[in-house]
């Protein structure tokens, strides 16, 4: 999943270098990925209204499923 954000991310942004995904595991069992990107970069990751972040969200959800989890994707700033 890590891997996956981390590549979606980096077809996205102007500084792929500068791209890192943090993960954690809440009480409940819900795998956090914490997104992390160039202050330049973040407009571009959550998309006008929002579109390329749930569309982002929409792609890591579907492959949780495969291993049944849940995740939640966060766009640090």
């Amino acid at each position: 999943m890590k891997d996956l954000l981390e590549y979606l991310a980096k077809g996205l942004v102007d500084r792929p270098a500068e791209v890192s995904v943090d993960s954690f595991e809440e009480d409940d069992g819900t795998l956090v990925l914490e997104l992390h990107v160039a202050d330049d970069d973040v407009g571009k990751v959550i998309g006008r209204n929002g579109r390329t972040v749930n569309a982002i969200r929409t792609v890591i959800r579907a492959a949780s499923v495969k291993h049944g989890r849940r995740v939640l994707v966060d766009v640090v700033d």
